[in-house]
């Protein structure tokens, strides 16, 4: 792998090439199109990561489960994903501005719903709303920048800026979210969507329509078939534990995820018109760039939710100590984006996004060293390196799809990567919540078992407990039980909580350092393919 490789050399060996200076931009006010497409993006980015610090205490006043806490985070990116590519598709036959103005109104109507919400179940159905809004947004986000910037050299710059705001998005979520917490409570964390969303709205209605000549009809069997193929699989493996691995349920739920799978790859094959050409899965190059979107979002991002229920129901920090906490991830992260979006045309996309996943990859591992009397200290040299992956991939991940394939299939490309990056949030949240309950259920099983006097209580008293443990809700567990076995519980929730949350960490480090080797392979690869 050399430092040219995915980039503009690599595209032209695949066929590909990127599109000449051309003229000047062009419209009405380019830097008002680029700073209206930030603000909603990095707002709807920013609730991907700012319900972190809330878990707990959504958990607390909603009487939520970890199965709840998990739908609050997978009801917004499942609709998110599921929506992208067809929102696309919507903004390109009856125009970006329109599709984005609708998906301002609908984020900021669910938003308001989220904060008003009275129980776990309506808080993730507003959830699900939102992350349609969130699609509508996303979909015709970048379209709307590449028009207002035809000029190649500027629309290139605009793009790392977009990257950066992702990034910051996704950094700053914690400490933002930690700082509503504490303050009015976490039902501002939706409530702040509201006015954000009005003077994001005043300023998009001044955007120039855009819509191309040949656009494409929208998918709708595809989205369909997407959308209810991951909510199966989502439903199979938040499940997975308390109905049994091998049950009927989740055996039928596995069954058919795979036949909507299916399903879904039948349509794109035939479709005249499919919202997803998965021939574009054919390049390695493009393949290594969605490995890395999954990849990244399923490990990282996926970690930092039980990351934050761990400072906060093991360590006893409030949300905002909680964000203030993992500070050192998001100064990283900022401080990578910029300098990595500057460094890409020496050292390559690819390198880049390599490099980020080993970087992300071996943060989360060294961050993995707990035990019991561990303070918060011991993941600030995990933070910083896994920061620093953070920020590099997502300048990187920004321009990557205009590196891999030709500029007219840019705006497809953009919308699979995106949908993959929130396929990867739903996905890892769901499967490294199935290890944390189990690791932490039969741990405190186990621990109970052999601790003298508690072994001794009726079998339905330690189960609850262990499911208690397994929740997330660590040693405020202690608080329902009599008070001369407070102290010995709470012991036992914090050794449970804590090998489950290395167990986390250690599974999600390993896989981004999977995925960086499988991307270096396709990259590799990639070089000598010819569209």
């Amino acid at each position: 792998m050399t430092g040219t490789s995915v980039s503009t050399t690599e595209s032209s060996r695949s066929g590909a090439t990127l599109p000449d200076p051309g003229p000047p931009d062009v419209g009405l006010h380019p830097g008002l199109t680029l700073g209206v497409v930030c603000a909603a993006v990095f707002m709807l980015l920013l609730d991907v990561t700012i319900v972190s610090v809330a878990l707990a205490d959504l958990q607390r006043d909603l009487g939520a489960s970890l199965a709840d806490l998990q739908w609050v985070v997978d009801a917004y990116t499942l609709t998110l994903a599921g929506g992208l590519l067809t929102a696309a598709t919507l903004g390109d036959r009856i125009g970006r501005r329109r599709i984005f103005l609708a998906g301002l109104a609908v984020f900021s109507a669910a938003s308001l719903a989220c904060a008003l919400a009275g129980s776990a179940g309506l808080l993730n159905g507003a959830r699900a709303v939102q992350g349609v809004g969130a699609s509508l947004l996303f979909g015709a986000a970048m379209p709307l920048i590449g028009d207002a910037f035809p000029n190649a050299a500027r629309r290139a710059r605009a793009i790392g800026v977009f990257g950066a705001c992702m990034a910051a998005a996704t950094a700053v979520g914690p400490l933002i979210g930690g700082a509503l917490v504490d303050g009015p409570g976490w039902r501002w964390i939706f409530l702040m969507n509201v006015p954000v969303g009005v003077v994001t709205l005043l300023g998009a209605v001044r955007l120039r329509e855009s819509r191309p000549a040949d656009a494409r009809r929208a998918d709708w069997p595809g989205t369909a078939l997407l959308t209810a193929s991951l909510l199966t699989l989502l439903l199979a493996l938040i499940r997975g534990n308390g109905d049994g691995w091998a049950s009927p349920r989740i055996l039928g739920l596995f069954l058919a995820c795979a036949l909507l799978l299916a399903g879904f790859v039948y349509r794109e094959l035939r479709a005249a018109e499919p919202m997803l050409d998965l021939g574009l899965f054919g390049r390695p190059a493009f393949t290594g760039v969605g490995l890395h979107a999954f990849a990244s979002a399923a490990t990282l991002v996926a970690a930092s939710y039980f990351l934050a229920i761990y400072l906060q129901n093991i360590l006893g920090f409030t949300p905002f100590q909680t964000g203030l906490r993992v500070l050192p991830l998001s100064i990283a992260a900022f401080a990578a984006a910029p300098l990595s979006a500057a460094l890409l045309h020496r050292v390559g996309v690819s390198t880049a996004l390599v490099v980020s996943l080993l970087l992300s990859g071996g943060g989360l591992l060294l961050a993995a060293r707990l035990d019991v009397t561990s303070s918060w200290t011991v993941f600030v040299p995990g933070f910083v390196v896994a920061g620093l992956g953070l920020g590099m991939g997502m300048a990187a991940g920004a321009s990557a799809a205009l590196a891999v394939v030709e500029p007219e299939r840019a705006g497809m490309a953009t919308g699979a990567l995106n949908t993959l990056r929130q396929i990867g949030t739903a996905a890892g949240v769901a499967v490294l919540g199935a290890l944390f309950e189990h690791r932490a259920t039969t741990g405190v099983t186990d621990l109970l078992a052999a601790s003298g006097r508690l072994a001794a209580a009726p079998v339905a008293v330690r189960d609850r407990i262990a499911g208690a443990v397994g929740s997330g809700i660590g040693v405020r567990v202690a608080e329902a039980v009599p008070a001369p076995v407070r102290s010995a519980v709470a012991a036992i929730a914090r050794q449970a909580s804590t090998d489950a949350l290395d167990l986390v960490l250690v599974a999600s480090g390993w896989a981004a350092l999977v995925a960086a080797v499988g991307c270096a392979v396709l990259f590799r690869f990639g070089r000598t393919v010819r569209a």
